[in-house]
């Protein structure tokens, strides 16, 4: 007469299924499923943890479940066995609402984190500096010179030591005085930080 170990060892057989194979199928370790093959009761579970492992195996293996059952409870010893009672089968993964708001505050630190990196590289950077007015080697033929150009919000502009006002999109317009003798214009640009940007513009006076 076959014990219900030798039932589900055939039928894995003739299914040609793979130790591993049978594990992932039904969670169940591969040590537990030997174990009951070789009908090796005094190393598995309390009875109703290997009865759940056999239903699963029965039913994966296309086994008559209620045989199945039937033969366990006749092989089954009699007897209380103290092993861990706690099955080793795969834990599934399950998002829970404590998980999302770990994930949440995460992502919150790692944008305030690169916000502040961000900024304080911006802070310690040389400021931008563009200029549109003058070119280089452009005729100037009156006393006073338009200037043009963009920088930062927070910079400050001079012209040849004369300060000019940087509106609130970083753009700047204005009128220097210059000399004869004047042969270039320097535009110096100052950060909050003291970094500073210096771009020249030769001009040539006319007038």
């Amino acid at each position: 007469m076959k014990t219900v170990g030798q039932i589900l060892k055939e039928a894995r057989l003739k299914k040609k299924f793979s130790l591993l194979k049978l594990e992932n199928l039904t969670k169940i370790k591969r040590e537990f499923i030997v174990l009951i093959e070789k009908n090796d009761w005094d190393k598995l579970p309390d009875f109703p943890i290997v009865s759940g492992f056999v239903k699963n195996l029965a039913v994966t293996l296309d086994v008559n479940l209620q045989n199945a059952n039937a033969v366990l409870r006749r092989d089954y010893p009699p007897k209380k066995l103290y092993i861990n009672p706690k099955p080793d089968i795969g834990s599934k993964f399950t998002w829970s609402p404590k998980l999302t708001f770990l994930v949440g505050i995460g992502v919150l630190i790692l944008m305030v984190l690169g916000y502040l990196g961000f900024e304080y590289s911006k802070f310690k950077s040389s400021p931008t500096l563009e200029i549109t007015t003058p070119i280089e080697n452009q005729i100037v033929l009156s006393s006073k010179v338009q200037v043009k150009g963009k920088t930062a919000t927070d910079v400050k502009i001079t012209v040849n030591n004369q300060p000019i006002i940087v509106d609130q999109d970083g753009n700047f317009v204005g009128e220097i005085e210059i000399m004869k003798e004047t042969k270039d214009l320097k535009f110096i640009a100052t950060s909050r930080s003291g970094k500073v940007t210096q771009i020249s513009r030769n001009i040539k006076v006319d007038f």
